[in-house]
Formats: C-alpha cells, sequence, structure tokens
C-alpha cells in the first residue's frame, strides 16, 4: 500500500464502510461502550480522523477494524473526561487495555446484543422496531417514518426520545437472560424481520445482503434458544420468501405474484428447510403470529396454485394476535381470490381512512374494483398506487396492470 492516499481513495473507502457496516460498527461499539449515543459521537470522531491518518499511511487492511479501534479510543477517552467515579475510570481503564485483542471484524453477536437493547420493555414496541432499524439497519428516518405510515418529523423525534429513555434507564447493551427473553422476544423477531424485508424489496446492488444478515441473526437466535416455535416460525417465514427469491421479478422488470411464479427458480432446499421448521414448530402446540405468517407463506406455494381457502382460516387466526388494518387489508384480498369480491370491497373500503398513504391499500382496491367491473375507479386508484409505489419493480407490475384495462 502506499504511504499517501488520495482524498477520492479515503472518500470511497469511508462510503463504503458505511454502506455496509455502519449497523455492525456501532453494535460494536455499543457492546463495549453502553451508550448508543455515545458510541455513534465516538465513531463519527472516528471517521474524521480517518480522513486525515489514512491520507497520510494509506488505506488499513482492515478499514472496519481500524474504525471500531479508534472509535473505541474515541468513546472511552470521552467517556474518561466526563466520568469522576473512580470505579467507572478504573473500568474504562481495564477495556482501555483491552483494545488491542479486539478482532478486524465485530464479534458477530454484537448486532443481536444491540438489537435486544432496543427491544427493551422501557420503550413500547414501536419505538422498540424503528430504533432497531434506525441503528443496526441503518434506514433512514424517512423510511422508517413510511413503513410506520407516520410523519417524518413524528418518527424523528420517537428515535431521539427512544435513545434518551435507554440512556435514562442505564439499559445494558447485552443480550439478556433467558427468563427475560418473553418481555423482548415479539419485538426482537419482528425488527429483525424488517430487516428481512428491507433487504428483500432492496433493488440497488450493494455489498450488505440484509436478507442474509436476518437469517444468520434468526439462526443465531434458534441456537440460544431452542425449541422455541415463534423464533423456528420466523425463520420458517423468511426462509419460504428466500426460497422465491429469484423468482419475484419478471423478465420485463415487474414484480411477480407468488401465483404467478415460475416455480423451476424456486430454491427447493431452502423451502424445504423452511417446510421442516415450519413442521417442528407446529408440532410444539403454542402457535404464534410468526408461525402462522410462515403457515400462510407454505399455503401460497402450494402445488398447483395457492390454497386460498386455507389462507383465509389463517388469517382470521391471524387476526386474534394481530388485529390491525394491514392484516384485514391482506385477509380481504384472499377474500376476492376466492370469489366474494363484494364482501371483500366492503372491507377494504372500510379501511380508507386508515390506510390512505399506504401504498398497497390503494393497489389491493384498483384489483377488486377490476374484478367488479368498476373500470373506471379501478383505473384511478391503479393511478395512486403506482404514485405511492417504492420500488421499480411493483411500479411495472401495476403499470402493466393498468395498461391491461384499456383506454
Amino acid at each position: 500500500m502506499p504511504k499517501t492516499t488520495t482524498p477520492i481513495a479515503i472518500n470511497k473507502a469511508i462510503e463504503e464502510v458505511l454502506r455496509c457496516d455502519r449497523g455492525r460498527l456501532i453494535a460494536g461499539l455499543v457492546s463495549r461502550l453502553g451508550d448508543l449515543q455515545m458510541a455513534e459521537d465516538a465513531l463519527q470522531e472516528a471517521l474524521i480522523t480517518a480522513m486525515s491518518h489514512w491520507g497520510r499511511s494509506g488505506l488499513p487492511n482492515s478499514p472496519i477494524g481500524w474504525l471500531m479501534k479508534v472509535g473505541l479510543n474515541k468513546g472511552i477517552d470521552k467517556a474518561r473526561a466526563a466520568q469522576r467515579d473512580a470505579n467507572k475510570v478504573e473500568q474504562f481503564m481495564i477495556l482501555h487495555e483491552a483494545i488491542e485483542t479486539i478482532d478486524e471484524e465485530p464479534i458477530p453477536d454484537d448486532r443481536l446484543r444491540l438489537i435486544f437493547a432496543c427491544c427493551h420493555p422501557v420503550l413500547d414496541e414501536k419505538s422498540q422496531v424503528a430504533l432497531t432499524l434506525r441503528t443496526v439497519c441503518q434506514l433512514t428516518t424517512r423510511e422508517i417514518a413510511a413503513a410506520f405510515l407516520d410523519k417524518d418529523i413524528t418518527m424523528g423525534q420517537r428515535i431521539s426520545r427512544a435513545k434518551t429513555q435507554l440512556k435514562q434507564s442505564a439499559v445494558e447493551f447485552d443480550i439478556p437472560d433467558q427468563e427475560v427473553w418473553p418481555a423482548r422476544l415479539d419485538a426482537v423477531l419482528s425488527a429483525i424481520y424488517l430487516i428481512f424485508t428491507t433487504g428483500y424489496v432492496q433493488e440497488d446492488e450493494t455489498d450488505r445482503d440484509l436478507c442474509a444478515e436476518a437469517i444468520f441473526l434468526l439462526r443465531l437466535l434458534d441456537r440460544l434458544r431452542p425449541d422455541d416455535p415463534e423464533i423456528e416460525g420466523a425463520l420458517a417465514l423468511v426462509l419460504l420468501t428466500e426460497a422465491r427469491k429469484q423468482a419475484r421479478i419478471g423478465s420485463d422488470g415487474a414484480s411477480v405474484p407468488p401465483a404467478e411464479q415460475d416455480r423451476q427458480l424456486w430454491d427447493n432446499r431452502i423451502a424445504c428447510e423452511g417446510q421442516e421448521l415450519l413442521s417442528q414448530a407446529m408440532l410444539r402446540g403454542r402457535p404464534g403470529p410468526f408461525q402462522i405468517k410462515a403457515a400462510i407463506a407454505d399455503c401460497h406455494m402450494a402445488k398447483p396454485k395457492p390454497d386460498w381457502p386455507q389462507i383465509s382460516l389463517l388469517f382470521g387466526s391471524l387476526w386474534v394476535h394481530e388485529p390491525t388494518p394491514v392484516v384485514a387489508l391482506n385477509w380481504a384480498v384472499v377474500m376476492a381470490e376466492l370469489g366474494e369480491t363484494d364482501l371483500a370491497l366492503k372491507k377494504i373500503e372500510a379501511l380508507k381512512s386508515e390506510l390512505k398513504a399506504f401504498q398497497p391499500f390503494h393497489a389491493a382496491y384498483a384489483s377488486v374494483l377490476e374484478q367488479i367491473g368498476r373500470t373506471d375507479d379501478a383505473r384511478q386508484s391503479y393511478g395512486k398506487a403506482i404514485e405511492l409505489a417504492q420500488t421499480s419493480s411493483s411500479r411495472k407490475f401495476l403499470e402493466n396492470r393498468l395498461k391491461q384495462l384499456g383506454l
């Protein structure tokens, strides 16, 4: 490596680290410093230092390892300067001496520690998941707000308050003892599942595979707490979804619903693993929402076509656990598939005020309107769905449906 590096090369290296590994760096720093804001500030200072240091000495062999060590040094120095308690100072000194033992990459379960901390019961569940998506998944405030149908400023304030609450409550950034898992597990699984779905619909090519990361974390949870049916259900759900990944986009760039996908493109090995996990979870006799969602995904893959009657029954069971507008919308779509279009339309229209900013609502509404022959209304709803579409594949699919209606 040369002794000097151009600013362009440094900026490129830093952008690469932030795009692919910011979440891992934050998780590693938080697990050692015990403070989320301190970790974020320490990483920012390390990045500033990298600009000058890498310019003089060249890029390190492991930029993430370098930033981890320098960030930890920055955090410890700041904490030590602000801390007057002798015991605390001694603890930071011990940590400081241990810096040289840090591997080039933070240990694998640092992210899981951070997720458990973000999902601490001191926060409401919405804040738990939002904070996890911000810190671990690196979603922007706008993306998180869209996922929750909130305004950007409202979500930003929620995330800021959540950080403050964790700090004031002196929450430990560690994987908790098994007996307290039930209080956090639902939020942890929801957060990891959202990490998976974010990666599943991601269109930009990056070196960071969020789907693989979510699957890794769920496998780690399964090893830490074996025989838990909801963990098994969540893992089964993502595996069954991952199995269809290569078939979800058609040759024209439009998304393809499971019922219309080329089954030859499905990964049968992954699908079989998901089905085995689902069967294992159901045999435990403790049904939960992730097991039900996995069963729905499995029924979508039934041969020769989706098992719509069984899917409808499963949505009835899911409603008991999650009586939400989104579950109601998906259930109504299934009713339309079963030929109950009038009932489906009635249920969808009842959700209009709650889901008017939710793109899938307009897509579902357009589809049912099309089925009952209200073509002009269907065109209007397809137009709104296209306007709100967040991916090019979804937009292309809706545009194709709109074209099929004719002028």
